[in-house]
């Protein structure tokens, strides 16, 4: 039954017969309303957050330049999760949901996903544009912690976009550009002191390896002793190069039929800097996106788009060359080494197939269509291939110690083939209706149906075990009323959303036995892990870790709702008073399971952990559930001045609290999410994980003015926010750090209460503000861990002013040349990291990195023709 209900070309049947049942209705006189375009912003912000592009600067949101030294990996979803930790997220009120469209996420300013119909352009005679702007660290401000002068750095942006027509019918559209960032990465990185930079083992094996990974960190000595002994403020070169081009053609192949033909290629590379060896991947990211789309008239009143595309996007990261090899951690002191995912060599195909007929019919605005998705998902992954060699405070020795002894907690290497080739579809069918039902009343409705089957590996090496999830329905409904002309517009809307399982959750099950085996040694020999032995003088058993996807996965989904009420005003002046909500469930979660536990007879040390584990066959356990719930309410007062004696307006404030279980709509379960989510014990998941999300922020505030006179206009971004919450931790699982199970994250026990809810904003008063006396270890046979809930404090709020200067000069008939000059964080205010967290370390309280740049000053230059 389950596939006879998923076969695609019943579906398109079944659509075919709904359209041309709706042709042969009688035909209205309007035709239907296009639906909007995405906003040229809003689809370069969507793209920045798929490809996970760097270099890139959303100033008109009051966004400062990130600081570059706050890593992350370029893939999947992270540049949208680092974004919302850093930045918060957006309260978002959507007037009205379009059944077309998925809003999964929606309520935090995402752009919603939409149909791959690409909408015929206007045909214009010859006209284009080009542009240059540059950048330039003459003109840029240290940020806060930077030693020395600003490094020399340049960015140069350049690029170009023309329209011609040909004849009656057709007309040619083509555009590209390239952006060369070169320069310096200015950060805070923790390295060894003078003193610690020696290897204290007796064995010359040992010291000479312990020797060369010393080797990785810069041969300058910790300059920032106010803030922490081992920090040290330097840096270190980056290329990114962006290249975009673009071709699109429309043809108009009669009065009724329009063709576009579209192809998009967006490249980027990025030559990573490296504070310590190894540091950071290289990357290399390139996207091909084509569409070619039908738009036909049938008749005034009904109107249809045919689509098909293809989207490829190649992802590449691997070490630099002077990476150590593995991946080195030490408890207080920068990781050496690209994370144990890198690399990854990565293809993702995506082929698309859409259609929609519109229909106007008196009061009435019908739409129906569907979108099929092929996915392709093809490539190499790795989960501690290259190995992870973890140094812990541990033995009765600190971290910093043991890695001078050559004494590590762990070894854990993966063994195995794990190049796949996933295949999977995603479907949505769709219809609603706008109804005017009376002059000051509409009414819309909608639903979708929204089938994903189980995906398959093509050659079999891997079974996905839960099945198509097919049950999919989303309903959604709104209205806008105008009671009376003084009492404005009521708008209200509901709609339940859904997201996805992202392929990199649902193909880690490569990682599993019997392809790949991943191996923990507990205490390894660091020369040779598998020649380690027990204090027994015995060869400890090293066990496989298991990577698990529940049999009833399904996709998460969210039921989001929000009012609106636009009250009149005597100008043309606009007000909006709000609120959105949201409940999102079957959020995406991993379970840690097969936790060390405490045995009688058996000491409670790291040694023993794997003899202390429930099932000795397998370490962890790590189960991929629907684990997670997550809660969203904020209010929002938007006010917008058009045009007042030459001055404009556009101003928010929100209001707003985000909760979860453990985990929040962006997670995908895999690698550091896992992590992000995971309890201090494998009982209790919600009762220890619930919290603030990592995005909360309880106020906010964006106004954007700007103010016309004598041809030049003075335009401002005022960002005001809450900072984001964090988590303090024990720092280490071993006797008097933690529970002992084998796994991290451990918190500790609360002893002084007044601080539950402090805002550790900045470096001067950060250890004051976090005591290492409010906070005690849990004993090892705490098994729930320390009573410290999650995110119970905050970082440091946002204060950010950016400001740009422009004007427009016309030379001839059509022609114009721009001139803009754009400060961002003009102020030069720096918004500070959340402080070291860790109780371990020596740098617990202490702040010692900024998430933003210094100013900037960027000279923009274009002719429009």
């Amino acid at each position: 039954m389950a596939r006879k209900l998923l076969d695609p070309a019943e579906r398109i049947l079944m659509l075919a017969a709904v359209t041309f049942l709706l042709l042969q209705a009688k035909a209205a006189p309007p035709k239907p309303e296009t639906p909007p375009a995405e906003p040229a912003g809003s689809a370069e912000a969507s793209r920045r957050v798929e490809l996970n592009l760097l270099g890139k600067t959303d100033a008109a949101a009051g966004e400062s330049r990130r600081n570059e030294n706050v890593q992350f990996n370029l893939v999947d979803n992270n540049a949208l999760k680092e974004l919302n930790v850093r930045l918060g997220t957006t309260a978002t009120i959507v007037g009205e949901f379009q059944p077309s469209r998925s809003y999964f996420g929606a309520e935090f300013g995402n752009t919603p996903a939409a149909p791959p119909h690409v909408s015929p352009a206007a045909r214009r005679s010859f006209h284009g544009q080009i542009h240059w702007s540059h950048l330039n660290s003459v003109t840029s401000a240290r940020s806060f912690f930077q030693v020395g002068d600003v490094k020399p750095a340049r960015e140069n942006d350049y690029g170009f976009a023309a329209g011609l027509a040909f004849g009656r019918r057709f007309y040619l559209q083509v555009d590209g550009s390239q952006q060369k960032l070169r320069g310096n990465v200015n950060g805070n990185v923790l390295v060894p002191t003078a003193a610690e930079r020696v290897s204290r083992s007796p064995d010359p094996a040992v010291r000479a390896m312990i020797t060369r990974l010393f080797a990785a960190y810069p041969d300058e000595l910790p300059n920032l002793p106010g803030f922490d002994i081992h920090a040290l403020n330097t840096n270190a070169p980056q290329i990114i190069n962006n290249n975009t081009g673009g071709l699109r053609l429309d043809t108009a192949a009669s009065g009724r039929d329009r063709f576009v033909t579209q192809y998009q290629y967006t490249g980027q590379y990025v030559d990573a800097f490296q504070l310590v060896a190894g540091q950071n991947p290289d990357t290399s990211t390139r996207s091909q996106r084509a569409r070619l789309t039908w738009n036909r008239d049938w008749s005034a009143a009904t109107v249809t788009d045919l689509s098909a595309g293809f989207d490829r996007i190649r992802s590449i990261l691997q070490p630099e060359p002077n990476a150590v090899g593995p991946m080195v951690s030490i408890s207080g002191l920068t990781t050496l080494g690209p994370s144990g995912s890198i690399p990854i060599n990565r293809a993702h195909n995506l082929f698309r197939y859409a259609g929609q007929v519109r229909q106007s019919r008196g009061v009435h605005n019908w739409t129906a269509g569907f979108s099929l998705l092929r996915r392709q998902f093809n490539g190499v992954e790795t989960d501690a291939h290259r190995g992870v060699l973890s140094f812990a405070n541990d033995f009765g020795k600190t971290a910093i110690e043991n890695f001078q002894d050559g004494n590590p907690t762990q070894y854990i290497v993966s063994i195995g083939t794990v190049h796949r080739g996933f295949r999977n579809w995603d479907m949505q069918y769709y219809a609603g209706d706008t109804w005017r039902a009376r002059p000051s009343l509409q009414i819309s409705a909608g639903i979708r149906y929204q089938p994903v089957t189980r995906p398959g590996e093509v050659n079999g090496l891997n079974r996905i075990p839960y099945p198509c999830d097919c049950n999919n329905v989303a309903p959604q409904a709104g209205f806008s009323w105008r009671p009376s002309p003084r009492m404005g517009v009521v708008r209200a809307a509901y709609g339940l959303h859904h997201g996805e399982i992202f392929p990199v959750t649902f193909t880690q099950v490569r990682f599993s036995p019997p392809g790949s085996a991943k191996i923990v040694v507990l205490r390894p020999n660091i020369v040779n892990p598998f020649e380690s032995r027990t204090q027994e003088g015995e060869a400890p058993k090293p066990l496989p870790n298991l990577y698990l996807l529940s049999p009833d996965l399904v996709t998460p989904y969210s039921h989001q709702y929000n009012f609106a009420w636009e009250p009149a005003t005597p100008s043309s002046w606009k007000l909006q008073l709000g609120y959105v909500g949201s409940r999102s469930h079957k959020l995406l979660l991993m379970w840690y399971l097969n936790r060390s536990h405490a045995v009688p007879g058996i000491p409670q040390t790291t040694a023993t952990i794997n003899s202390r584990r429930p099932d000795p066959q397998f370490a962890e356990k790590r189960l991929v559930v629907n684990g997670s719930t997550g809660y969203f309410d904020a209010a929002r007062v938007t006010l917008i001045v058009p045009r007042w004696r030459g001055i404009s307006l556009d101003a928010s404030y929100w209001f707003s609290k985000a909760l979860d279980l453990g985990s929040s709509y962006t997670n995908t379960a895999y690698e550091a999410d896992s992590r992000l989510s995971r309890s201090q014990s494998e009982y209790e998941q919600h009762r220890d994980m619930k919290g603030l999300s990592s995005f909360d922020q309880t106020h906010a505030f964006l106004v954007r003015p700007a103010y016309t006179r004598w041809g030049w206009t003075l335009s401002a971004v005022v960002l005001m926010k809450s900072g984001t919450p964090f988590t303090v931790q024990t720092g280490a699982d071993g006797p008097g750090f933690g529970n002992v199970d084998g796994n991290g994250g451990d918190r500790p026990n609360l002893a002084d209460p007044s601080v539950l809810g402090r805002t550790i904003g900045h470096p001067d008063t950060s250890r004051q503000q976090l005591p290492r006396s409010a906070f005690v270890n849990p004993g090892p046979f705490d098994e729930f861990g320390g009573n410290l809930g999650k995110n119970t404090f905050r970082k440091g709020g946002i204060c950010n002013v950016n400001a740009s200067l422009s004007r427009s000069w016309t030379l001839r008939a059509e022609k114009k040349v721009s001139l803009r000059a754009e400060s961002v964080n003009l102020l030069n205010t720096p918004q500070f990291a959340e402080p070291g967290f860790e109780l371990a370390n020596t740098n617990f309280g202490a702040i010692t990195n900024t998430l933003n740049d210094g100013r900037t000053i960027r000279v923009m230059l274009q002719l429009a023709f």
